[in-house]
């Protein structure tokens, strides 16, 4: 019988969390010094132990991590739409491919959205592939009009 649990990630946990970001960028044979990975754990170090900017919820099966999600805290400017200028960007949400179907990328997803009404932001924006698009739309995200653009330096 499996031993499933939501819990938060603790800087323990990077390794295993590092494997399943590179998987959603097809990177798990990646080489190890890949400069992303360095900075993401320089990223991960300052965050993980900063409940009131980052939420990073896992799913631990049989002690092992089999998926997870992020939220973080974006302060903007207050304007119509975000009242409070307090954004959450949910993102790598991710469930090993043998784990899906048990309904844990509901239950990461539903995590952080308490998270982000626990420290009074106004929304929760996200990206979603194709495939992901309708597990957001079940749990009532909408598409918007605004086309996500991006400049890489």
């Amino acid at each position: 019988m499996n031993d499933d649990r939501l819990r938060t990630a603790t800087a323990r946990d990077f390794v295993e969390l590092l494997r399943l970001w590179a998987l959603l960028f097809d990177e798990d044979n990646a080489a190890p010094e890949e400069p992303w990975r360095s900075h993401a754990a320089e990223w991960f170090s300052r965050f993980v132990e900063d409940p009131g900017s980052a939420r990073f919820p896992v799913i631990e099966v049989d002690g092992a991590i089999v998926a997870t999600a992020i939220g973080t805290l974006e302060l903007g400017v207050p304007n119509p739409w975000c009242t409070k200028g307090r954004t959450v960007r949910l993102m790598n949400v991710i469930t090993l491919s043998e784990h899906r179907g048990h309904g844990y990328g509901t239950t990461l997803v539903l995590d952080v959205l308490d998270w982000a009404r626990s420290v009074d932001a106004d929304r929760v924006d996200l990206s979603a592939t194709p495939k992901g698009q309708l597990l957001y739309e079940k749990l009532g995200f909408t598409m918007t009009s605004a086309p996500r653009m991006k400049f890489v330096l």
